[in-house]
């Protein structure tokens, strides 16, 4: 059974940081191509960032994000500083079809977690 579970989300002031985590089960971790995804309220799915072998961020986070993965731990993460109050969203791991690169619609993912509530505010 393949799970994806997030967590680390929850709320900070702007300029502040959180580090969230992505733990996966049940499929070949290292094989896949993870990303990260969030939906702010009112708003569609936005593409944040990719991994396989080496990440990609999307201009937006870029010098702000950062992607990495423990293929050990199956465990994929995503630090993000100098948060700003319009990235408040539920934040989603998602799994890639195999063979896709880097995966930045919701088309191209065949995992999802449940997402996690990131809330930047004062």
């Amino acid at each position: 059974q393949v799970q994806l579970v997030e967590s680390g989300g929850g709320l900070v002031q702007p300029g502040g940081s959180l580090r969230l985590s992505c733990a996966a089960s049940g499929f070949t971790f290292s094989e896949y191509v993870l990303a990260w995804v969030r939906q702010a309220p009112g708003k569609g799915l936005e593409w944040v960032s990719s991994i396989y072998r080496d990440g990609t961020l999307a201009d937006s986070v870029k010098r702000r994000f950062t992607i990495s993965r423990d293929n050990a731990k199956s465990t994929v993460y995503l630090e993000m500083n100098s948060l700003k109050i319009e990235e408040t969203a539920k934040y989603y791991c998602a799994g890639a079809f195999p063979g896709v690169w880097p995966a930045r619609t919701r088309f191209e993912y065949k995992y999802w977690g449940p997402g996690t509530q990131v809330t930047v505010s004062s």
